[in-house]
């Protein structure tokens, strides 16, 4: 039975998430134990694969910023998105008929991993290692045609996965019900259903999640419920491209454990030390905040009445400590009065003729901003407005952040350039990675993909050779502060640390949630020009910041590609979901208008250059980016306004790739395509660095080969 469903995205907010559609080939799998329920304490915050109620539900959590940390999919007509969410706001949703199927990954999780990783390093350290039958046609009068656009094959962990993707006509039909039809090379024959993909309002295709068959597919076809029936095709091996075998010797492996940021910066510096031949450190030019914040105190009771007392300065330029109190004048008549001094800030509440205190917490915040306003700002708490000012016990200010062995200072992000002839004179090649600051493994790729290059140079000639004809710049760390504040403060910071809110929005409840998103502050249909998928809230997931470029890090990463114009490819290491992406990577939400789509030569390159690129990374593990998420961010993730690859497309011509490293894994115990978080256990991180900097180093491959079919000068 094929069940009907309508997947549609809100024009301006659900669309932001489009959805990837699940459903495993019935009779695949026997059915699984029923699991245990999914709970979460009132204050515990996890990653959590929900199952929600419908689509409105989806629209609201969209509308309200929630924070999604995957695409939304479905199965068997259900809507299934990973959140992060606090067990209160799980409990919400599951009294609004929502259900929690899969924890992805609690908070402190990636804590956790990290300290096994480097216990389990310092282990192999201590111990010397290294570190119907298809083709058959009905004959009702077909009132649609349908069009088999993708039908793609591969087989990993000894398992055989189908995947396909067919467009009806009848696109304004939101029930036509479209089944896939398959026979192997064995003769065993199938059938599965597929779902409407609807993005910004607008059809897009019908599809599924991979299916497992039991053999490779060698037919293929549709039908639909209006009678509509494909041509026969035979499925296509994916990627159907694998790299030159690794010679012997061939030096790999050099990721041991999860690396903080302090730990990123002594990689590079031993890096440059040892590889001095081929290593230039490139100090880029801005700045980051550093790992400070302003420091906070309520004056007041949040319960009853207070106001958020911040100080100008950040706390560790001498403002954490410092003491804020209300008093009681004790006499009749007296005015509202503040006053600093020895580390003091004390505000005297003005009183009435019984000698009763009258100041409201308006009064207070208005009194603090006007007489101190060179040291503090004084909002209300949300909900405080216009009560009386509570006489308040001292009570300091402190900046909150938990990591006493991080340098607070602005921090210098650096870049790596590698090569024998580091002059411009060969085509470059940009890796960077952690612009979200949860996303751990990423530095783990690029910093891998880097020491194979450099250590492999002196013994083994493809990769001399390779070096000899490529100029290679690595970023490992794009947001330093952001990533300390993911390891020492709260596990799931994606954005960095520069706090843009105003009023209320600094109360300091929101201190998880302040920041901007690197990967939507840069200048290619960005949320300025009105494009979907950043946000101009300053506590979404997604905020904007206050202009393009605003922010030192995505200033950084354009200042290194603007000032080595020899740099043609590049490729911005994300996680987590298994992605393969170049531009266009937004649209406007009216009509569904994209960004300019590369031309029909640059997107032959794109995607046969993808293939080349998913090869290697399954050479590693057997680990296969799908098809459908291997193509223009707009069409296989989401809109994602103001991204870095946009920019070093359309503005610097940089062949512009993402990758989102942590494909899902196959579970065929419960038929069932599983999550694996942003901060995985180490022994998965450590597969992702693996596979995927042997994707970074087919990517020079590819870089290598464009420069030598160039037209001579």
């Amino acid at each position: 039975m094929i069940v009907r469903r309508r997947w549609t995205a809100a024009a301006t907010t659900a669309i932001l998430f489009s959805a990837v559609l699940s459903n495993p080939a019935a009779g695949t799998a026997a059915p699984a134990d029923p699991a245990p329920p999914v709970t979460l304490s009132a204050t515990e915050t996890a990653l959590v694969r929900v199952q929600l109620r419908d689509q409105a539900q989806l629209d609201r959590l969209v509308a309200t910023g929630a924070d999604l940390a995957n695409r939304p999919r479905a199965r068997d007509g259900r809507i299934l998105a990973d959140l992060v969410l606090s067990g209160t706001q799980l409990a919400e949703l599951t009294a609004q008929g929502a259900k929690a199927v899969q924890v992805v990954q609690r908070a402190g999780d990636g804590s956790r991993h990290h300290a096994e990783s480097v216990r389990a390093a310092q282990a192999r350290t201590a111990a010397g290692l290294r570190a119907p039958a298809a083709g058959q046609r009905t004959t009702a009068a077909a009132v649609d045609t349908l069009q088999v656009q993708q039908a793609y094959w591969w087989t990993t962990g000894g398992q055989t996965f189908l995947q396909a993707q067919v467009a009806t006509t009848a696109t304004d039909d939101p029930d036509v019900e479209i089944t896939v039809s398959w026979r192997t090379a064995d003769g065993a024959t199938g059938s599965f259903p597929l779902y409407r993909f609807e993005d910004s309002g607008e059809y897009q295709y019908h599809y599924n999640l991979p299916q497992p068959v039991p053999n490779r597919p060698v037919q293929l076809s549709a039908t639909s419920s209006l009678g509509g029936v494909s041509r026969v095709v035979t499925p296509t091996l994916w990627p159907n491209a694998t790299p030159p075998p690794l010679p012997a010797g061939y030096q790999k492996d050099f990721i041991d454990a999860y690396l903080t940021p302090t730990d990123i910066q002594a990689r590079i510096k031993r890096l440059a030390r040892q590889y001095r031949d081929l290593v230039d450190v490139i100090d880029l030019p801005n700045k980051t905040q550093g790992y400070r914040r302003n420091a906070v105190a309520y004056l007041g009771d949040p319960a009853v009445a207070a106001v958020v007392v911040e100080s100008v300065r950040f706390g560790d330029q001498g403002m954490n400590g410092v003491q804020v109190r209300t008093v009681d004048p004790g006499r009749p008549n007296r005015p509202l009065t503040v006053g600093y001094r020895d580390r003091v800030l004390t505000v005297s509440l003005a009183t009435d003729t019984a000698g009763k205190t009258v100041s409201t917490t308006d009064e207070v915040a208005a009194a603090i901003n006007a007489r101190q306003p060179n040291r503090f700002r004084a909002t209300v708490e949300d909900g405080s407005a216009g009560l009386p000012m509570p006489v308040a016990a001292p009570t300091r200010l402190d900046d909150g952040l938990q990591g006493t062995e991080v340098s607070a200072r602005p921090w210098t992000v650096q870049a790596l350039r590698l090569g024998v002839h580091r002059n411009g004179s060969r085509v470059g090649v940009l890796a960077y990675s952690q612009e979200h600051a949860r996303e751990w493994a990423t530095p783990l790729v690029t910093l891998e993909f880097a020491e194979r290059m450099l250590a492999n140079a002196r013994t083994d000639p493809a990769t001399r050779e390779l070096l000899e004809q490529v100029d290679i710049f690595v970023i490992p760390m794009v947001n330093p502060d952001g990533a300390n504040y993911s390891f020492n403060d709260f596990n799931f910071q994606r954005k960095n640390l520069v706090n843009h809110c105003t009023g209320a929005a600094r109360d300091p409840k929101n201190r998880t949630s302040w920041g901007v998103d690197i990967n939507r502050n840069y200048t290619v249909g960005s949320h300025f020009d009105g494009y979907v998928g950043a946000s101009a809230n300053c506590l979404s997931g997604n905020y904007a910041g206050t202009a393009e470029l605003s922010e030192a890090e995505s200033g950084n990463v354009i200042a290194l590609a603007q000032d080595h114009p020899n740099i043609k490819f590049a490729m911005n290491v994300h996680s987590y979901g298994g992605y393969f992406m170049w531009p266009p990577g937004a649209y406007r939400a009216d009509g569904r208008v994209t960004l300019p789509r590369p031309s029909i030569d640059e997107s032959t390159l794109f995607l046969t250059s993808a293939r080349r690129i998913v090869g290697a990374i399954a050479q590693e593990r057997g680990t296969v980016t799908w098809p459908s998420q291997t193509g223009p961010v707009a069409d296989v993730l989401y809109s994602a306004a103001g991204n870095s690859a946009d920019q070093l497309y359309y503005e610097l011509g940089i062949f512009a790739w993402d990758f989102e490293v942590g494909n899902d894994r196959w579970n065929p115990a419960t038929g069932e395509w599983e999550g694996v978080g942003f901060q995985p256990p180490f022994d998965e991180a450590h597969g992702e660095s693996q596979e995927y900097a042997g994707g970074l180093v087919e990517m020079v491959r590819v870089a290598r080969d464009y420069a030598a079919a160039q037209p001579a000068p």
